[in-house]
């Protein structure tokens, strides 16, 4: 159960309700109406320029990209990952093709708003989304090739979640967020 400062009054109930399940219904599928929704949910993201550096790759069970995905994972994620409708890597364009040029200062940060916007979109949904970085980056990146100026950055879970949040996440108050950058380190 989530203390009261964790779920103040005025928040959206999708960003109050969102949490990082362990654990995933496996009989639960991510059909493709649902991926639409949330690739469209991402693709509206805001991003500097209008640049968009942001990509996907896909993998549902049962179709061959997912094996692909699942044997790069981290034995800690693969227990709860594997069981996913969906996993997603995510990419960002940060060079301009195989040149040290920048593409974009902000791509990570540009990826990370087009994440959010499809993690408001599954919980909409009724699914939930687990990001995670536990998998081979040297192993999937070698697997993928994704083109130059292309970099991996993490990996999302996506399904019906099973069960509840895990008792103490709490969260760091909202003053803390406005502190924390001059506040002596702790």
């Amino acid at each position: 159960m989530r203390d009261s400062q964790d779920t103040p009054g005025g928040i959206h109930p999708l960003l109050a309700g969102r949490f990082s399940p362990y654990q995933f219904d496996p009989s639960a599928r991510v059909d493709d109406q649902a991926l639409g929704l949330l690739l469209e949910a991402a693709r509206w993201a805001p991003s500097a320029g209008n640049s968009q550096p942001w990509g996907f790759f896909l993998g549902r069970p049962g179709e061959p990209d997912h094996d692909r995905l699942l044997s790069h994972l981290a034995p800690s994620s693969a227990r709860w990952a594997a069981d996913a409708g969906l996993l997603v890597v995510t990419l960002t364009r940060r060079h301009v093709d195989a040149t040290p040029l920048l593409y974009s200062e902000f791509a990570d940060y540009d990826l990370g708003q087009a994440v959010a916007h499809l993690t408001v979109q599954a919980q909409a949904l009724g699914l939930a989304t687990h990001q995670f970085r536990a998998f081979d980056l040297e192993g999937l990146t070698k697997d993928l090739d994704p083109n130059p100026g292309w970099a991996i950055v993490s990996m999302v879970a996506v399904g019906k979640a099973v069960g509840e949040p895990r008792e103490g996440r709490g969260r760091r108050s909202a003053a803390h967020l406005r502190s924390a950058p001059w506040a002596p380190a702790e």
